[in-house]
């Protein structure tokens, strides 16, 4: 989606250029990478680790903070997702699953004191059994996963020589969006009054997502996923009087009567997302109300903004392989990854004409060569054949139930 092109003449000197990245769980993180990989590529005036503003949210904010600590997309990949990157900078997925010991632990200490009160109050005739009950919920944990071995790691890498985990210390502008869980604001870590809080420690804020991570302590407030308030947060770039704002967003709702030749898997329909249950509904929802708070944004964007022409690069809606994916799935990363990487350069080639007329308005250009060049993958070719010795026999076993489940819901 390109907005405002066509609106303004060549500029001189070299444009400033702005990156915002949405987020998606580790699902979102994944595409992001595949398609900076395949951005950076195409684009070979466009340095992904020096431009002039860069804004996070959620599983956007890791990728942000490692491209302005100078981390290319290549490094990332062979990093998260490939994991044989340099020893000190490989981001394991096992360390997003780190079960939230501490966060069960003190929540359980506080059951039984719960237990005694909600009692007497129910015996007392106080309160009701469903006040009685939203009580007890108080022991519940807050998350079931750490934050803590992600926010090491990431302190690690990014305390790397040439690297820094300290926002004024950074060459690079860089912001990463959390959300105060108390007051329901925006914490935008990095701008003034709010880039004295460690990188890393602003990630774990940022991706923070509630029911999955703990909220993150910082200076005596509590932090979750800078998603909740908005999807992007490109404001604080665009303040800044940027040329040209890239804008990535994994999230996109399917488009189920549409989707590419209907085929999902090994040769099925995708069906309607109503016969695909809760789950699938859900997704579509959650999906739907992100892209719909981006869409608005964007138009807010362009309003107030009409100096700076925006580049919004997504999953195509009809795509099965992203809504069907697992928002948490690790184990598919170089699948997604790669099928990210090529669907980007896809969509490259079939935008090419509109995108080379506005790049061209500041100096850039598109490489037909590297679009066009067949052999162009994004993990090795022995990582392919991994995932598809590993895909091949479950997929087949897949096919044959949903073939007998097809036939069974047309009697």
């Amino acid at each position: 989606m390109e907005r405002g092109a066509g609106r303004r003449t060549a500029r001189r000197g070299s444009p400033r250029i702005g990156l915002a990245l949405a987020g998606g769980g580790p699902l979102g993180a994944t595409w992001e990478l595949g398609a900076l990989c395949a951005l950076e590529e195409a684009l070979p005036g466009v340095d992904f680790t020096a431009l002039d503003g860069y804004v996070g949210v959620s599983a956007g904010s890791f990728i942000a903070a490692a491209l302005a600590n100078g981390m290319r997309p290549r490094e990332l990949c062979a990093s998260f997702i490939e994991n044989d990157g340099a020893a000190g900078d490989v981001v394991s997925p096992t360390l997003f699953v780190r079960p939230a010991v501490a966060e069960l632990l003190g929540r359980l200490a506080m059951l039984p004191l719960l237990s005694t009160q909600a009692g007497f109050q129910l015996l007392l005739g106080r309160r009701s059994l469903i006040a009685t009950i939203e009580r007890l919920g108080r022991a519940l944990p807050t998350g079931l996963f750490s934050s803590a071995p992600l926010e090491a790691r990431l302190k690690q890498v990014f305390s790397a020589p040439g690297r820094s985990d300290d926002f004024r210390r950074l060459k690079q502008h860089l912001v990463l969006v959390a959300t105060d869980l108390d007051s329901g604001e925006a914490a935008p870590f990095g701008q003034p009054g709010w880039d004295h809080v460690p990188i890393s420690r602003a990630v774990a804020a940022s991706a923070a997502l509630p029911g999955l991570f703990p909220p993150v302590a910082i200076g005596g407030r509590w932090y979750v996923d800078g998603a909740l308030k908005k999807t992007l947060h490109a404001r604080v770039l665009l303040d800044q009087g940027l040329d040209l704002l890239l804008c990535l967003n994994p999230l996109v709702p399917f488009d189920a009567t549409h989707s590419l030749r209907h085929r999902v898997l090994e040769g099925h329909r995708i069906p309607r997302i109503v016969q695909g249950g809760l789950p699938l509904v859900l997704s579509q929802t959650f999906r739907t109300l992100i892209h719909s708070r981006l869409e608005l944004g964007l138009k807010g964007y362009e309003a107030s903004h009409p100096g700076t022409d925006i580049l919004l690069f997504e999953p195509d809606q009809r795509d099965p392989e992203m809504f069907l994916a697992n928002i948490l799935s690790y184990s598919q990363r170089r699948l997604l990854a790669e099928h990210a990487y090529q669907q980007t350069r896809s969509d490259l080639r079939s935008r090419r004409g509109t995108l080379g007329t506005m790049l061209a308005q500041h100096g850039l250009v598109v490489d037909d060569a590297a679009l066009n060049d067949p052999a162009r993958h994004l993990v090795s070719a022995s990582s392919r054949r991994r995932v598809r010795n590993a895909l091949a026999q479950p997929l087949r076993r897949l096919d044959a139930v949903l073939d007998d489940l097809e036939q069974a819901l047309a009697r």
